[in-house]
């Protein structure tokens, strides 16, 4: 997996208010048609008319997890059938994994609530499950829509699977740190990226890897818009997820009804940018978990200035470079795992207890704590085995941004990021190695560029102001892209939607269900 980057944490939602009096309103439909609003290509024609064949959940689970979660009689699921190659729609296929709750009151039933949870990678059904234990299965949004969880090609239970390192690779990968800029140290670097992506080819299937970026998954899911019934698509996506419904919104402007965009990726922007971006987004979440930290009335072992919290937390975490520390279990908590699970807690305040117990572990020699939220962001269950959510990661990124070779620009990235980033700094050098994505053996199939859409309804975009992972400007620039309405949300955490706050919570349940749009200039605020 690239060093650099960071996932969109799964979240588990609340459910929705009251509905939210705004000024500006949008066309609401009623029950959609089965009909799309433009036909399909005459080969695809056999994919869009399928019929889905709903039935229990429990085949689809991959984790003892949704082994538990899926056996819940309120869904059911399905397979979807798409080419593996919109090229060679007569090949192989791919099966896209799809849960459903329906509509608890079917007289009231707007359509379908396709949502997606970011990543990549993520599992769509196993978040939607989550979504709904959190409390938004019996909220507003439950009783108009059918919820819709998928799993995008690659990811969960979708097939063919992303699967490219055993669980026993994956510990020993999680155990290393490359920080010697050496000409030797980048060497080792290079081979492990290399031979990463030798075992994707091997494993996976160039003919498999080529296929799996958000290209072909924009048209996945329309195909899954025509099976569910609804003459246009109704969407809420999260971080990566915005990504995809920007590029299905590019797509097939004319098949969508209504789109939140949560947590956005800058359409524009290059994959330099995003990663210094980011990077400055997660130091100022560590500042602002620092500053908590020392309002505290136990010792924060940051101590009591937040201005020194990241020399403080340097002193605590370099030394992990060299000299791992005991975890529990038989492990160990590596440099790049502490970091790790650090970055995983900076997502949400909620975990500032744990973050904070964590650090202090490392002054005692004992790193169980930071690995558990490192687990968590791997998706490592207790028992060693690993969901393909990581993996799915790094595969479909490495089709989705650009390819940097570069090495002075990598050593440039690297340098800019230490700058931005000081508590995520090694403290020895910017290391100019390549990624696995540098060795790829098929070529992206998406770059950067500005969406070029016509004949797009008025779509809502959710930015935070302190989010760490997709930085407030994103949202800004996404809406102004796609034309959009920008509901400002003051606070820090990645996403907001749907997760308790009142004011945000109306806004996107009125303007899903009724096409209202919050106020132009809205602000909310998350405590």
């Amino acid at each position: 997996m690239s060093r650099r980057r960071l996932r969109f944490v799964v979240l588990t939602l609340a459910a929705c208010a009251t509905v939210f009096a705004t000024a500006c309103t949008v066309a609401a439909p009623g029950s959609p048609s089965p009909v799309a609003a433009t036909a399909p290509d005459a080969a695809l024609q056999p994919f869009y008319d399928q019929k889905l064949a709903w039935g229990p959940c429990a085949p689809y689970a991959t984790t003892d997890e949704e082994r538990t979660a899926f056996a819940n009689p309120r869904f059911d699921c399905a397979r979807l059938e798409v080419p593996l190659d919109y090229a060679r729609p007569e090949g192989r296929r791919a099966g896209i994994a799809v849960l459903r709750q329906k509509a608890l009151d079917q007289n009231a039933r707007i359509g379908s609530l396709v949502t997606n949870p970011g990543g990549p990678g993520a599992s769509g059904m196993s978040t939607l499950t989550s979504i709904i234990s959190g409390g938004a299965g019996d909220g507003s949004l439950a009783r108009r829509f059918d919820l819709i969880g998928f799993d995008p090609r690659g990811v969960g239970a979708s097939t063919p699977k992303i699967d490219c390192l055993t669980d026993a690779e994956q510990d020993a990968e999680r155990e290393k740190t490359f920080a010697d800029p050496s000409p030797a140290g980048v060497a080792a670097a290079d081979a492990d990226s290399k031979m990463y992506a030798q075992r994707c080819a091997e494993r996976v299937g160039t003919d498999v890897l080529a296929n799996l970026g958000t290209r072909d998954v924009v048209r996945d899911m329309d195909i899954l818009r025509a099976a569910l019934g609804d003459a246009k698509l109704t969407y809420l996506g999260y971080s990566y997820g915005t990504r995809i419904g920007a590029t299905y919104a590019e797509e097939f402007p004319d098949r969508v009804r209504a789109m939140v965009l949560d947590g956005a990726l800058d359409p524009e922007q290059s994959t330099i940018d995003r990663i210094v971006d980011q990077n400055a987004g997660f130091q100022g979440a560590f500042d602002a978990f620092a500053a908590w930290c020392a309002q505290q009335t136990t010792p924060c072992p940051l101590g009591q200035d937040p201005k020194q919290a990241t020399t403080v937390f340097q002193a605590l975490v370099r030394p992990l470079i060299d000299k791992p520390i005991p975890a529990g279990a038989g492990r160990v908590l590596s440099f790049s795992d502490a970091q790790t699970g650090v970055s995983q807690a900076l997502y949400t305040p909620i975990v500032y207890p744990a973050l904070s117990a964590g650090i202090a572990g490392l002054a005692t020699g004992n790193g169980e704590i930071l690995l558990r939220l490192a687990d968590f962001y791997y998706d490592r269950a207790p028992n060693g085995r690993y969901s393909n959510t990581i993996e799915a990661f790094t595969v479909i990124s490495c089709v989705d941004e650009e390819r940097i070779t570069d090495r002075a620009q990598i050593a440039e990235l690297n340098r800019r990021s230490d700058e931005v980033a000081p508590f995520r700094s090694t403290g020895r050098g910017p290391v100019n190695s390549l990624d696995p994505c540098a060795f790829w053996p098929v070529p992206p199939s998406s770059k950067p560029h500005v969406p070029k859409v016509s004949g797009l309804p008025p779509t809502l975009v959710i930015s935070v102001t302190g989010d760490p992972a997709t930085p407030y400007q994103a949202g800004v620039e996404l809406a102004k892209a796609l034309d959009g309405r920008l509901l400002t949300v003051e606070g820090t955490q990645h996403t907001v939607a749907l997760q308790g706050n009142r004011c945000t919570d109306n806004a996107v349940t009125s303007y899903l269900v009724d096409g209202t749009l919050p106020a132009a200039g809205l602000t909310c605020r998350v405590d």
